[in-house]
């Protein structure tokens, strides 16, 4: 007990808290039970120990607690945390709780016994809350921590920080996007350095080496973190791997069922649910109609990888342009709107609105009502109905 608080010391002293991630201002950190899911790597155990390092209580009031630590093993959660609280605690954090058996009904009994003890946990994008034991869902506000937009990496990589753009403002004609950012403002500069290597905040060291971390990152979560998942089989953590890569030489693209099945040997009728895995696992994005519930699919109408770098990372040749468009499009957007397949254009958000993406030579023949726009990757700033595509990474 006494090496896991002085780990959880260590940690929170050492933690830096001069960039934060978009959604730290986002929780309603004065509620008593918090959790906090995402995919490996966007950051979620920094953005914690800089709450607990911010949080102006004594050192002995606040604690981290990594539930991969091998103490854990031998000792109970419910256990620590009662000794921690009766020592004086009054934050907790429960990191990685996907790795800890029971870890929702011993969560739900400490929030039931220490009502004024706030307790956060956080854990893998795979898991669901609402079907876990010990109801969580009706306890616990959860959030969701993404990669890093367009602006953080700016913020966090270069130093230039700049204000979210909201998608209504963007699309409203009075709004000025030029005077909303400083007149020095390049905003082209970087940003093929952010669709190669700059969704997660571990970006900065060489490609090579980040792209090696990458795919390092992505067989941990198929071949560990997929153990989590009720009803998948381990030990197809190799086909699961298999699928993915075929997926990152062919997205965006609407998949042949039994096309995938057979190069991956994967048996058809599993074929939708490994999808689903992956898609879970933040790996690839399922695209579905609007107006028709998920459940009910045989299949997505499209695929999508999670995010531009995979893309650059499992790609054997250079990616196409229009796929890498398309991918940062979906990746950014998906965030704070919601994006469905459209058959007359590219992408349907909220239901209402319709983009269409493209290169500089992109036509305008797809709008054909103020509910359309055009957006190219060459434009720095909107032209009449088209809107440049690094914009749509202002959004959070």
């Amino acid at each position: 007990m006494e090496e896991l608080l002085e780990i959880s010391s260590q940690l929170i002293q050492t933690t830096q808290t001069g960039f934060k991630r978009y959604l730290y201002s986002k929780i309603e950190w004065d509620e008593k039970l918090i959790g906090i899911k995402g995919a490996r790597g966007t950051g979620k155990t920094t953005l914690l120990l800089q709450y607990l390092k911010e949080a102006q209580l004594p050192e002995s009031h606040i604690a981290y607690f990594s539930l991969d630590e091998i103490y854990f093993l031998s000792h109970s959660v419910v256990e620590v945390v009662k000794a921690f609280y009766q020592s004086g605690g009054k934050i907790v954090v429960l990191d990685e709780v996907h790795k800890y058996p029971n870890w929702s009904r011993e969560i739900k009994n400490l929030h039931d016994r220490y009502r004024d003890l706030q307790v956060i946990f956080t854990g893998s994008s795979i898991i669901d809350i609402a079907k876990e034991e010990g109801d969580l869902s009706r306890r616990a506000i959860i959030y969701e921590l993404h990669g890093l937009s367009y602006r953080e990496f700016l913020s966090f990589q270069k130093g230039i920080n700049l204000p979210i753009v909201k998608l209504e403002d963007l699309i409203n004609p009075g709004f000025s996007l030029r005077s909303h950012f400083p007149s020095h403002f390049l905003p082209l500069a970087h940003f093929q350095a952010y669709l190669r290597s700059g969704y997660f905040p571990f970006s900065g060291e060489s490609e090579r080496i980040y792209f090696k971390k990458l795919r390092q990152l992505i067989r941990t979560i198929v071949e560990y973190d997929m153990a989590e998942i009720k009803g998948f089989d381990i030990r197809n953590g190799k086909k699961l791997l298999q699928l993915l890569y075929l997926i990152a030489q062919l997205v965006p693209f609407k998949p042949n069922i039994s096309a995938l099945a057979e190069k991956t040997l994967i048996h058809r009728n599993s074929m939708v649910n490994y999808l689903i895995y992956l898609a879970e696992a933040r790996l690839i994005d399922l695209q579905y109609p609007a107006g028709i519930s998920v459940a009910l699919l045989q299949k997505p109408e499209k695929i999508f990888l999670n995010n531009t770098n995979y893309l650059f990372a499992l790609s054997e040749n250079k990616p196409e342009a229009g796929t890498v468009r398309e991918t940062f499009f979906n990746s950014l957007v998906k965030v704070t709107h919601k994006v469905q397949y459209s058959a007359s254009v590219d992408f349907l958000l909220d239901g209402k609105f319709h983009f269409e993406v493209g290169g500089k030579n992109k036509s305008g023949k797809q709008v054909k009502d103020e509910m359309t726009w055009i957006v190219k990757d060459d434009l720095e700033y909107p032209v009449g109905k088209s809107l440049p595509l690094w914009v749509f990474g202002m959004l959070y």
